[in-house]
């Protein structure tokens, strides 16, 4: 049976994104960076100070991931950039699709052997317009097309097994892959059939367990299913349009969520105040940290 929790947690973090988005725990500074991909911005919190911080950006970010102490892995509407930690100047690293194709990156993470998922959509959301992407050593390789809105990119912790979603299409897929090098060994299936629920697969994160942590968009929780399929928990959250869960703390046992309002009016926006924000979910969990891109 499935186990509901009501929200016990806390705004992490008020500020109220138009698309919350692409957050990652580093455990060497410890701190949280994330995404506004429509407000092209990047926030950075500092645990040991509260302190928050925030870069505009020259593109639309959507995806960071550590390298070292010093240097992160962007994705964007144009490519692949390295980025300097303490200067936050950027440099480009490799292009993953012509921007004649009118596309951004959305949903990202990076497997176990430290290659990238990184996934694409048209701008508008245009069906079929994007394609999720594998990345090592500056080789791209297109793993799926024909995807309109990749989300929940994440993988077991042993690395052989990856999960995504076309968000539009509200099916969780299971692919089977090399634990060595991240590229699928075969054909992707159906793991969990989201579409007679309320709302929609976005972001996802596997903890040291193997269980998937989902952020169901427009449905305001984050549900909990095992490596079986099974739908463990439910956990409520205060704004409907949640985006993408990711650990925190050096032993990885918090969980944050972010949000977004884009798309609601003002009546919608008056009706779901904090849809936007950034949220601790209240529950300890199992969680991992993820891993660092190897370039």
């Amino acid at each position: 049976m499935t186990s509901h929790h009501p929200f016990g947690g806390k705004v992490l973090d008020e500020t109220k994104l138009a698309l919350g988005e692409g957050p990652l725990y580093d455990p060497e500074l410890d701190c949280l960076w994330w995404f506004d991909i429509l407000g092209q911005s990047l926030r950075q919190r500092d645990f040991a100070t509260g302190s928050v911080i925030t870069q505009a950006l020259p593109f639309m970010g959507s995806v960071i991931a550590r390298i070292d102490g010093h240097r992160h892995l962007v994705a964007s509407d144009q490519g692949l950039f390295l980025r300097e930690v303490a200067s936050g100047a950027f440099s480009p690293y490799c292009e993953l699709e012509p921007s004649s194709l009118g596309n951004r990156s959305n949903d990202g993470r990076v497997h176990p052997s430290g290659a990238l998922w990184i996934g694409t959509m048209g701008k508008d959301a245009a069906t079929g317009a994007g394609a999720i992407y594998h990345v090592a050593n500056q080789t791209v390789t297109k793993l799926f097309d024909k995807v309109s809105i990749a989300n929940s990119i994440c993988f077991s912790p042993d690395g052989a097994t990856g999960y995504f979603v076309d968000s539009k299409v509200n099916t969780l897929m299971r692919v089977p892959l090399d634990a060595a090098t991240g590229l699928p060994t075969g054909d992707a299936s159906l793991f969990i059939d989201g579409r007679d629920r309320p709302g929609v697969f976005d972001g996802s994160v596997c903890d040291a367990r193997g269980d998937i942590w989902n952020a169901r968009w427009g449905g305001g929780g984050v549900d909990r299913y095992d490596p079986q399929g099974r739908h463990l928990a439910r956990y409520d959250l205060p704004a409907q349009r949640v985006t993408c869960p990711a650990f925190i703390g050096r032993n990885a046992d918090r969980l944050i969520v972010t949000s977004c309002w884009e798309g609601l009016d003002d009546t919608g926006r008056a009706a779901d105040p904090l849809a936007g924000a950034t949220f601790e979910l209240g529950a300890t969990v199992e969680g991992r940290i993820e891993p660092a891109f190897k370039l």
